[in-house]
């Protein structure tokens, strides 16, 4: 189980520290709800979250199988509602590059993290995840 530890430190903004490696995260509330927008939101960590838990899982699928990727990059976007204020919707347009080693079997195992990495599954249901992948 894993400690994380915030500290208040007024005008909308956290310190958050990850016991195990001593790690600080900064969150400051967004423009658009009273905040500075200095730092991430919680809504953009938890935006960011089905991100890097896909390109996680992705790394460890590779690792598993035994192959390369040589690189993964992807632009988040965060769509929020209000009444009641939440995330609806989380797009995510991801590049992979297997490199000229990738097969499909490759692309289609990594295809499939998309949708079944830890975040994916934890999201409330009514936050929608629209996912893309191109591999170049």
């Amino acid at each position: 189980m894993g400690k994380f530890i915030t500290t208040y430190l007024g005008e909308l903004r956290c310190e958050n520290l990850h016991e195990q490696s001593g790690t600080k995260i900064l969150t400051d509330a967004p423009t658009d709800n009273q905040g500075k927008g200095s730092a991430f939101s919680p809504t953009d960590l938890c935006a960011l979250s089905l991100t890097t838990c896909i390109i996680t899982t992705m790394g460890i699928y590779a690792q598993l199988k035994e192959f390369s990727i040589d690189a993964i990059s992807a632009d988040t976007y965060k769509i929020m509602q209000s009444n009641p204020r939440r995330i609806s919707k989380i797009k995510i347009d991801l590049r992979i590059d297997l490199g000229a080693s990738g097969t499909e079997r490759n692309k289609e195992g990594l295809q499939r993290i998309v949708n079944s990495c830890p975040v994916s599954k934890s999201l409330h249901p009514d936050i929608e995840q629209e996912v893309s992948v191109e591999f170049v």
